[in-house]
């Protein structure tokens, strides 16, 4: 999905937040608001135990994932009133401090852009076939099954 008001994008290069913000920009709404999901250095699993991390790798099967997105994209359009809508997701290997995910929206007022941020990320990771594979400096690995809530 690209049309000017709602762009879902999967991609392996690093992404940087100049190239999305002119998508935002919207005359009618006085709210935008960011999420920019990054690789942190530790990590502690269910078992209370400090990992620390190298790396993160994400796999999808892309035609699947895109589609999910692009109906994700469109029921949040809609719960929230959102004018714009930007979700993009990084595939391939994602060193600490890069970003994995972002999510921006534009809207009338602040409350809806500030609830949409939440609720459209609970259900990328529930919904959308994205598996995120994490790398341990003891080269220790681990996946993390899109339903499995994140232990960190």
């Amino acid at each position: 999905m690209s049309d000017s008001q709602c762009i879902v994008c999967i991609q392996s290069e690093p992404i940087e937040l100049s190239e999305w913000q002119r998508h935002l920009s919207d005359p009618d709404s006085g709210a935008q608001a960011w999420f920019l999901g990054c690789t942190r250095r530790t990590t502690i699993s269910k078992a209370g135990t400090v990992h620390r991390t190298r790396t993160l790798s994400y796999q999808a099967y892309t035609p699947m994932a895109r589609r999910e997105l692009e109906s994700l994209a469109e029921a949040a359009r809609e719960r929230f009133s959102l004018s714009r809508l930007i979700i993009v997701h990084r595939l391939g290997e994602v060193p600490i401090g890069q970003a994995s995910v972002l999510i921006a929206c534009s809207s009338a007022h602040r409350p809806d852009a500030f609830a949409a941020l939440p609720w459209i990320m609970d259900r990328l990771k529930r919904d959308v076939p994205i598996w995120k594979q994490e790398w341990f400096e003891d080269d220790s690995r681990q996946w993390i099954h899109p339903t499995e809530p994140d232990p960190g």
